[in-house]
């Protein structure tokens, strides 16, 4: 658990943004179990143009973003862009008398496109992001539902983020069909630092009365992936379509974790590695190396069985040979694992699996589609810490079990008046293994990962979206999900509750109204309001947040060359907490008395303005 915010990623240049639903592992590989999310970003562009939009916040904050594209030579373009973003927070920590979630991302892209004929192209890209805000600062309380408490940490905390990666992609054409090769490295690093003890100031800490010292976190994971793609596929025009390829990747990933004294100062050494900070003992640090290789081989086709009728295959098989190095020093390894786990000890396993997908289209007018289809998919597994001790809390094993899922779809898609409306219905059921939660281990005051060995998931999808009147445009979407748990090894009181982390039922409406008020001028506003149904955070279905209501709206003016947007989100200002855990039983009070929750965003607001060239 952290502030939802470090997992922001400012999204600029994007071009198109395609959502997929159901195990995406065929074509998209392991991990994909849930579905995929494809951003596009921009192509160079044939003449030079560009943008720069300047905003600012209620934080208060600053926007900045902006890029250029053209050519180059006859053969060589480019696309260039960069974002900043910084803002104060809009949190309060009343001890510090300071936002408690101030959020700065800077962020650019590069992008060259050579086509030194029409058989060949080539597509460099090079990217850089990093952020920094702060992580730990929970409440302490029973209810999820429970806003009443402010935030009042000591300890500010730091949550650090650096992300690195390019790529270079061939195309060679030919009448058979497109070679296409990607080769990709990647680099990812995060620090976090903060209180996570009981997140109350140093004043009220029952262990700095006591001993002088608070308990504070540090964690830092550092990844390195070095990946390569071929593949080969069929021209698009054909009645039967294919693709064939291969897929490698090798990752390099370094985690640490422990917990020190915090002795009021506001500050928490930074610890990456060793060696470790003797003006700050600790009270655990936990480290390991993890190596991964993994390799894959897959295949579709697409066929045209009539004019009304296709069938999509993808079939897809994976290993993995994963290897983990305890990089804890011997001063740290838990009591009951001495002379089990040491440093240096190497673990390792092997598996492999097929992803199957089928998918039936049959389109019996021009304007719709009736479509049924079955994918399985599977997350990859991962071996526990060997500092690794849980509580009865949860179930903490040496490999963290495989997530598998089955998933079985059927609906309709269809455009109605000329195509200004179109509507999409769906049915589905998902049968998924291994289920991932966070537990808490209080033996390390630390999150882990549990298992819920089967969860049956089905579910029913409404959209509908087009030109309701002139000038109004608008959609409608509606979700409802029964979660079931089938098998639990970590209680068999968890056996028909519903699944952590997954809404009832959720709904999204949005409705624009565009006015033309003269030439190349026009003015907008748009509403936006979304409902997420109650929600549990446990398999033992202990507390349930309540469902939650959000409006968003924006109005502005758009020119021929320029915008101006006023925006506001969260307009109602809903007080709700956007996470809970399972904290500490044993203190200050038995039970689940001590839990972990995470405020939610408050209302925000600010104006945008953009210029294009």
């Amino acid at each position: 658990m952290a502030n939802p915010s470090q997992f922001n990623q400012e999204l600029f240049d994007i071009d198109t943004i395609q959502v997929l639903k159901g195990p995406q592992g065929a074509l998209y590989g392991r991990n994909a179990i849930g579905g995929a999310i494809i951003i596009n970003t921009k192509k160079p562009s044939d003449v030079f143009q560009g943008n720069v939009t300047l905003g600012a916040d209620s934080g208060p904050g600053i926007n900045v973003r902006g890029g250029m594209s053209g050519p180059i030579s006859d053969t060589l373009k480019y696309i260039a862009s960069a974002s900043y973003f910084d803002t104060k927070g809009y949190i309060r920590n009343v001890f510090l008398n300071e936002n408690a979630d101030p959020f700065r991302d800077v962020s650019g892209r590069l992008r060259f496109v050579w086509e030194p004929s029409k058989e060949l192209s080539a597509d460099v890209r090079v990217y850089a992001s990093g952020v920094r805000t702060q992580a730990l600062y929970f409440n302490i309380t029973e209810s999820v539902n429970d806003t009443s408490l402010p935030v009042r940490v000591n300890n500010a905390g730091v949550n650090e983020r650096n992300m690195f990666g390019t790529s270079l992609k061939l195309d060679y054409v030919r009448p058979l069909g497109t070679l296409t090769s990607i080769t990709a490295y990647d680099r990812f690093n995060e620090l976090l630092t903060g209180d996570q003890f009981n997140f109350l100031p140093i004043p009220e800490s029952v262990l700095f009365k006591f001993f002088g010292a608070d308990q504070a976190q540090h964690q830092f994971l550092d990844v390195n992936a070095v990946s390569e793609a071929l593949q080969f596929a069929s021209p698009a025009t054909k009645r039967v379509r294919w693709i064939v390829g291969a897929y490698l990747i090798s990752t390099d990933r370094f985690i640490s974790t422990g917990n020190v004294f915090d002795l009021g100062t506001g500050e928490v050494p930074e610890v990456r590695r060793e060696p470790l900070p003797l003006f700050n003992p600790q009270f655990t640090y936990l480290a390991d190396s993890q190596d991964n290789f993994a390799w894959a081989v897959f295949g579709n086709i697409d066929v045209n069985l009539t004019d009304k009728l296709e069938l999509s295959t993808s079939l897809r098989y994976d290993r993995d040979d994963r290897k983990n190095t305890t990089e804890t020093p011997a001063e740290f390894i838990p009591a009951p694992l001495v002379g089990i786990a040491f440093p240096g000890q190497v673990r390792t396993h092997t598996w492999d699996d097929w992803q199957p997908k089928v998918t039936l289209r049959h389109k019996p007018t021009r304007d719709s589609t009736l479509y049924i289809g079955y994918s399985r998919g599977f997350a990859q597994r991962r071996l526990q810490s060997n500092g690794c001790r849980c509580s009865g809390h949860c179930r903490c094993e040496r490999l963290v079990r495989r997530r598998d899922g089955g998933y079985l779809r059927r609906g309709a898609k269809a455009e109605f008046l000329d195509r200004r409306v179109g509507a999409n219905v769906s049915i589905y059921h998902t049968q998924a293994k291994g289920s991932y939660f966070f537990v808490f281990d209080p033996n390390t005051s630390t999150q882990n990962l549990g298992n819920l060995d089967r969860v049956d998931y089905t579910g029913a999808e409404f959209e509908v979206r087009g030109r309701i009147l002139e000038g109004f445009d608008g959609y409608v979407g509606l979700g409802y999900t029964d979660s079931d748990i089938k098998e639990s090894r970590r209680a068999a009181s968890d056996v028909g509750n519903e699944a952590p982390l997954v809404s009832r039922y959720t709904a999204n409406v949005g409705l624009q109204y565009r006015h033309s008020l003269r030439s190349e001028l026009s003015a907008f506003v748009r509403s936006d309001v979304e409902v997420i149904g109650p929600t549990w955070f446990y398999p033992d279905n202990f507390t349930e947040r309540d469902p939650v209501t959000l409006l968003n709206v924006r109005l502005g003016m758009d020119g021929k060359s320029w915008s101006a947007t006023v925006w506001a989100k969260n307009l109602t200002d809903k007080q709700y907490n956007a996470e809970w855990s399972p904290g500490p039983m044993f203190f200050p009070n038995p039970g689940y008395t001590n839990n972990f929750v995470f405020k939610a965003m408050p209302r925000r607001w600010g104006v945008d303005l953009n210029y294009r060239f």
